[in-house]
């Protein structure tokens, strides 16, 4: 077994705390503690303007948690390729699919020097499974396939997860020539999960966001749900299709879902 809190690849940066960054504002949003008081600011200062924020954060993050507990025991998938994971909070990819099948293989991949921080305390696996951490960006996916190669075995069926990710890549075009790169490189039986924030659904949401983005932090685009549903281009999408996270198979146990403006589905490599 590999190490099970492997880090690969030298950080590029030191960690900036005078700017804010969204991988952090996330992590305040999800009530987690590794921000900084810049991220605490520019995170109220949207809530400000769009309350709903962190139902939207917390939505997402229900998603995966949904998406992760088909794959494993519908699916049947034990390799999971988890793209801008960004800061460890709750029921990460590992934490649900290892729960479930302690002998799951995770890696993940983000650029944050904060993330590759705390990727060795907080990215722990299983004594059965693996998890490591890959320092390298979405926008170099044949060096992710790559590194991800010396963990997990891409000739069987691997997950591959885009949470929130897609939107820092400006140019839609290229953003889905990324995804197609990386689902090439998966085998047949292979499944892409994505959910992004999406347009169309809350004018207070974008006007938040718009506004975010001229901050001068990373940006993150929020794109119009056909954009989005183009991503599962070539693939077999499952049921419900591309939809508000919310109504992606809810628990039944829970409220009735509400649309938000966050859009997501999960298609199966034919």
């Amino acid at each position: 077994m590999t190490d099970p809190t492997a880090v690969s690849g030298p950080a590029r940066q030191k960690i900036d705390t005078s700017v804010p960054h969204s991988a952090r504002i996330w992590n305040y949003w999800l009530g987690g503690k590794d921000n900084y008081p810049v991220d605490e600011q520019a995170g109220d200062a949207y809530s400000a303007v769009f309350p709903g924020i962190t139902t939207v954060a917390r939505s997402s993050r229900a998603f995966l948690g949904r998406t992760i507990t088909h794959l494993v025991t519908e699916a049947g998938i034990r390799q999971f390729l988890d793209i801008g994971t960004g800061l460890p909070t709750v029921d990460n990819t590992h934490e649900v699919a290892q729960r479930i099948a302690p002998e799951a293989k995770i890696v993940y991949a983000d650029h944050d020097p904060l993330v590759l921080a705390h990727a060795r305390a907080l990215l722990t696996s299983t004594p059965e499974g693996t998890t490591a951490y890959i320092d390298a960006d979405l926008t170099d996916p044949d060096r992710i396939l790559s590194v991800a190669a010396k963990t997990l075995d891409l000739t069987r069926p691997t997950a591959l997860i885009l949470s929130n990710i897609l939107g820092h890549i400006a140019d839609h075009d290229r953003a889905r020539a990324i995804v197609a790169r990386l689902m090439d490189g998966l085998p047949s039986g292979s499944h892409l999960s994505v959910n992004d924030g999406s347009r169309g659904v809350d004018a207070d949401y974008e006007q938040a966001q718009d506004a975010y983005n001229e901050t001068g932090a990373i940006p993150y685009f929020l794109r119009p749900v056909d954009q989005i549903a183009a991503f599962f281009d070539g693939l077999e999408l499952l049921d419900p299709g591309v939809v508000s996270v919310p109504f992606w198979r809810p628990d039944p146990a829970s409220p009735a879902p509400q649309p938000i403006g966050e859009h997501g589905g999960l298609a199966r490599k034919p």
